[in-house]
């Protein structure tokens, strides 16, 4: 499953992103994965929740960090939920619809394998978005 929070910079995504990260650990029957740009947010989330920093992995594109999703679904099958925050710039991709479109996509078909959930942040407005994507919006700021 894939949960979209969209809006402009400086909107509130982030602080969005982090209560719902906390307050689906309190529930939670797996693991929680929260990956940022940066470690500035490490305090913010509960301990249980594993905040990855992706600023020290060398991701260069969008196919790489696609890998990199693979990866961490793949070393711990009892992974619930992944949070992405500023989807944008961690994948390594413009603000381009189609290409954000594919790589949703391409985060939906590794969910369904593996049975994780993604909730996203995306610094774009709901109406930059591709229409095929307004479904899996969750809240647009």
């Amino acid at each position: 499953m894939i949960q979209l929070i969209t809006g402009a910079k400086g909107k509130g995504k982030t602080r969005y992103l982090l209560d719902q990260a906390n307050e689906s650990i309190r529930n939670a029957d797996g693991h929680i994965v929260y990956i940022d740009k940066n470690p500035k947010h490490m305090y913010d989330l509960n301990n249980r929740i594993r905040l990855i920093d992706a600023s020290r992995y060398p991701l260069k594109s969008g196919d790489e960090f696609i890998g990199f999703i693979c990866g961490i679904a793949a070393q711990d099958h009892d992974i619930q939920e992944i949070y992405l925050d500023s989807f944008l710039t961690l994948a390594k991709i413009s603000e381009d619809s189609e290409q954000v479109k594919d790589y949703i996509r391409q985060l939906e078909n590794i969910g369904r394998i593996c049975d994780v959930s993604f909730i996203i942040s995306i610094s774009m407005d709901k109406e930059e978005l591709d229409p095929d994507l307004y479904d899996k919006i969750t809240i647009s700021l």
